[in-house]
């Protein structure tokens, strides 16, 4: 087959090194990509929100599956115009997607279809949004409604902090139109985790559950990211965790798209969270999580290739799992989530022992890679325990000028 990736970040690197090892596949294609990708695919210098030119592209190219990674052309209707064209692609359409691009959709949906979520609002207003607030005290997470990269969520500790945050969202606009609407809910207290599922229509096949990262900084410090790491499997994640969360959020979420004319084929992602009444959902993706998929890909036994097969004709993938650990480090640009440099030549890292350099935002200029985003890379381990695969990691990683990571990955 000729297989076709849209994106460039880290989960598609990812995706990309797992494909490359299926001997299904005559070309594989990334579009754009990045710096560490070359030697497995063959970059395409498309834009990902170029959708026009990726279809011009797959139908020269003859390629028989396009798998689309980041969320921003799956809200711009990517799948739908592959679709028109007769295109397969394994991606949720727009309206089925708008169950991440829009908390306030996902969110009215869950109250909908009866999955478990914190109680909330929605505004538009910053003092009907303040008033909110006060009556609810803290702590209190505030929300951009629309796609702000895994960065729109302030978890409040104080109405000061929410205020502020609120303020800055409807009115100082920190996220352009994303934050034009803000949701405000209730702060849940628990341990968090990350259940990604293969999905087509009513067909949920869940994969291992994961734990990211998303404060910049040690101890959970500092602002929120797309993810500064990751591991999987969670120890703390029972059976009985996974299990209900299948069946009362994700089952419940596809059948509800169904139920709305909007089936839903791609990866769904529940971010949850357990609390003293059982898991509740956080927010849902409508795609591979990053970088979720950076630890949970590399411990997967099937072909990759042959799962989105299996999924998109209506069969039962039967995923098998390796019984080791895997976690991965990002080490992200100086500044980051905020403002930072490009085009530092990135770090020389050596590779360990069953170790893994997984690229993000890098670039080539002329024959040095260079960074070319916030989370430039990262460092992943696989290994018998999660003990041992963060000790594997943190003896690759150093500190380096212009360029940082979180130290306590795993440690909790």
């Amino acid at each position: 087959m000729n297989v076709l990736i849209v994106g460039r970040g880290g989960r598609e690197h990812s995706i990309v090194m797992s494909l490359a090892e299926s001997n299904k596949i005559e070309n594989l294609f990334v579009a754009p990509g990045n710096g560490g990708m070359i030697e497995q695919a063959t970059c395409i210098s498309i834009d990902e929100m170029d959708i026009e030119a990726l279809i011009e592209f797959a139908k020269k190219e003859r390629i028989d599956l396009t798998i689309v990674g980041p969320e921003a052309p799956l809200n711009a209707g990517i799948a739908d115009r592959f679709q028109a064209e007769g295109l397969k692609i394994f991606a949720p359409t727009k309206k089925a997607a708008l169950l991440e691009g829009s908390k306030s959709y996902a969110k009215a949906f869950m109250e909908k279809y009866d999955i478990p979520t914190a109680v909330y609002e929605t505004f538009t207003d910053v003092r009907s949004a303040e008033a909110y607030i006060k009556e609810k005290g803290a702590p209190i997470v505030i929300k951009a409604d629309g796609l702000a990269a895994g960065k729109g969520v302030v978890v409040a500790q104080t109405i000061v902090e929410a205020v502020e945050a609120a303020t800055d969202m409807l009115v100082a606009k920190t996220f352009s139109n994303a934050g034009s609407k803000i949701v405000i809910e209730e702060f849940l207290d628990g341990r968090e985790f990350s259940l990604m599922a293969f999905v087509h229509e009513n067909h949920v096949y869940p994969m291992i559950p994961a734990r990211d990262y998303k404060r910049a900084f040690d101890n959970d410090g500092g602002p929120n990211t797309g993810g500064m790491g990751a591991y999987a499997p969670v120890p703390d994640i029972t059976e009985e965790h996974i299990a209900f969360a299948v069946e009362n959020v994700l089952q419940k979420a596809v059948d509800g798209l169904m139920e709305e004319g909007h089936p839903f084929t791609g990866i769904l992602y529940g971010g949850l969270i357990v609390t003293e009444d059982g898991p509740k959902v956080i927010e849902f993706n409508t795609r591979f999580g990053d970088p979720e998929t950076q630890v949970v890909l590399p411990l997967l036994e099937n072909d990759l290739l042959q799962v989105f097969v299996d999924v998109l004709d209506g069969k039962n993938p039967k995923l098998e799992w390796e019984s080791e650990a895997s976690l991965g480090v990002v080490v992200a640009s100086e500044g980051y989530p905020d403002c930072y440099d490009k085009g530092i030549a990135i770090p020389t890292l050596e590779k360990g022992h069953d170790t893994l350099i997984v690229h993000a935002g890098t670039t080539f200029e002329g024959d040095t890679l260079v960074s070319d985003g916030g989370r430039v890379l990262l460092v992943g381990a696989k290994k018998p325990t999660l003990q041992e695969a963060r000790e594997a990691v943190y003896q690759v990683l150093e500190p380096q000028d212009k360029f940082f990571y979180r130290n306590d990955i795993g440690m909790d």
